[in-house]
């Protein structure tokens, strides 16, 4: 979304915004996601986190917060990203506008951890259209069962260019296969 944070209060600290976002999960979970413009931490990223959330007509969607969850640079990382610390929290976001057209005009965010810490948001649109990117997750295939049907793969275009016939494939594909566990792979020791 394009526009300018005028509040960015985490635990009484003011920042700027370098980017707003909102993320809807497949599971229901929605976030209101601020990286802020922090100069001791290029990975400083906070989300107004929450499963309940209700449309008020056409341009007011509310989000319950439940939780907030915090990154940083000192996080740890799993693939090389920062996992973010999950708070309990209690609060609400209300955006004014339309996702289906586009125009968001506002989003004001407030919450308030377990511990007491206060998270303030309130960010205003420039008018821009915002983007709108649909994410679909798909399972990951492990990189043996990859690997695998690689190999399969090969041992039916050996067959093919063989010219085995039908009833024969079975046999012909398994003793391929046998052959190629029994190869070492090209950078094991031997």
């Amino acid at each position: 979304m394009s526009g300018k944070c005028s509040t960015l209060r985490i635990a009484g600290r003011d920042f700027a915004c370098r980017a707003v976002a909102f993320f809807h999960s497949e599971q229901g979970r929605a976030n209101f996601t601020i990286a802020l413009d922090d100069p001791s931490d290029d990975s400083h990223v906070i989300s107004f986190s929450g499963e309940n959330s209700r449309r008020e007509q056409d341009d007011l969607y509310e989000l319950q917060i439940d939780q907030m969850l915090l990154n940083s640079k000192n996080r740890p990382k799993v693939d090389g990203l920062p996992v973010p610390s999950a708070e309990l929290a209690t609060g609400l976001c209300r955006q004014f506008g339309n996702v289906s057209t586009k125009q968001i005009s506002s989003i004001s965010c407030s919450a308030t951890d377990k511990n007491g810490k206060k998270y303030e948001l309130q960010f205003d649109s420039d008018g821009s259209p915002i983007k709108v990117r649909r994410l679909r997750q798909s399972p990951l295939v492990s990189e043996k069962r990859r690997a695998r049907q690689t190999e399969q793969r090969e041992c039916r275009q050996k067959a093919d260019v063989a010219k085995v016939l039908p009833r024969d494939w079975p046999a012909y594909i398994n003793r391929c296969l046998a052959e190629v566990i029994e190869k070492p792979a090209p950078d094991a020791p031997q």
